[in-house]
């Protein structure tokens, strides 16, 4: 069992050491982690650094039971997609989960109850299982600030809250989703004072894509804002990454990206270069810490990265080893 503490990370040294600490752990207790680490013909006692550790094809939460852990299982996030195509993050410690998203917001944003919330998550909200709407409605909770809340379809609910809000004195923060804040500036343009707007995901088959730069043009005009920030997490994460602007993200100290080669998925790429994600979570005590992702993206010296884009719908080229 990982004793050590992860959310008091303070320097590379430390996290360093967490993470060989978990490898360790994972590639033994992690039954369809060794398995890979097996076809890979690793030997787990001679990885002494983080860049000589293989990452997991995302699809394999697809596929498999990710987990590290013997103990009951509290809570099955699911991502979006058809049924027995979705991701599934079984979750036995749900308190690393809130305790994730917690500390990595105050480190990013300060206290969630200087803030009211706001949620403009229609596809999210139309389904079960969701990490993104478990972590958003404790937000909102913790904000303790009545004007806070989610908004289905009612624009012109929030429309009233988000005019409200410029009398209220209190921070704004607005959490939507792409096409979601596409239809409300097309609604009404505001001019927001003293307000954060996320987006936290794309279009989900309801408008044509668009590369971020455009998306985030139109949103800032339609918000009367500089810069439009974002939310990088998924189903298979129990962290998250933010943008607070120009599409840079940076993570939260127990949490780090790097650089495949999209030939080569066992070799990383320098700064710079880009290629597949992988991110190392080590908020994913329970289930697996080191997932190679479907993103594209290229990471800075200053540790941030963006992302480019996704692969397509083909099989990510020497992953699918056990995925059948």
């Amino acid at each position: 069992m990982i004793q050590s503490p992860i959310f008091d990370i303070t320097s590379k040294k430390q996290f360093e050491q967490r993470v060989l600490e978990l490898f360790r752990f994972q590639a033994k207790h992690c039954k369809v982690y060794n398995d890979f680490l097996h076809f890979l013909k690793i030997d787990i006692n001679t990885v002494s650094n983080i860049r000589e550790i293989p990452f997991l094809p995302i699809q394999f939460f697809k596929s498999h039971k990710v987990l590290s852990s013997k103990k009951t299982i509290k809570q099955t996030f699911l991502s979006s997609g058809t049924t027995g195509t979705q991701s599934r993050h079984l979750v036995t410690d749900l308190s690393l989960y809130e305790e994730s998203y917690r500390i990595g917001f105050s480190h990013f944003y300060g206290n969630i109850e200087d803030y009211i919330v706001l949620a403009l998550l229609p596809s999210y909200l139309e389904r079960k299982g969701s990490s993104l709407i478990y972590m958003i409605d404790d937000l909102i909770k913790k904000s303790k600030n009545p004007l806070s809340g989610f908004f289905l379809d009612d624009m012109e609910a929030l429309i009233k809250a988000l005019n409200t809000h410029q009398k209220s004195g209190k921070k704004l923060l607005l959490l939507g989703v792409s096409y979601a804040l596409l239809d409300l500036v097309e609604t009404q343009q505001f001019t927001l004072q003293n307000a954060i707007v996320m987006e936290t995901g794309g279009m989900k088959g309801r408008r044509k894509e668009m590369i971020r730069e455009e998306l985030h043009a139109i949103l800032a005009k339609g918000f009367g804002l500089n810069e439009i920030h974002s939310e990088y997490g998924m189903t298979e994460l129990l962290s998250q990454a933010y943008s607070k602007g120009n599409g840079i993200f940076e993570c939260p100290p127990w949490m780090d990206i790097l650089i495949r080669d999209t030939e080569d998925p066992l070799s990383l790429l320098p700064n710079g270069k880009a290629g597949g994600i992988n991110v190392i979570d080590l908020a994913n005590i329970n289930s697996c810490s080191f997932i190679a992702t479907q993103d594209l993206g290229k990471k800075f010296d200053n540790n941030t990265f963006e992302i480019l884009g996704r692969f397509d719908n083909s099989d990510i080229r020497g992953c699918n080893l056990l995925i059948q």
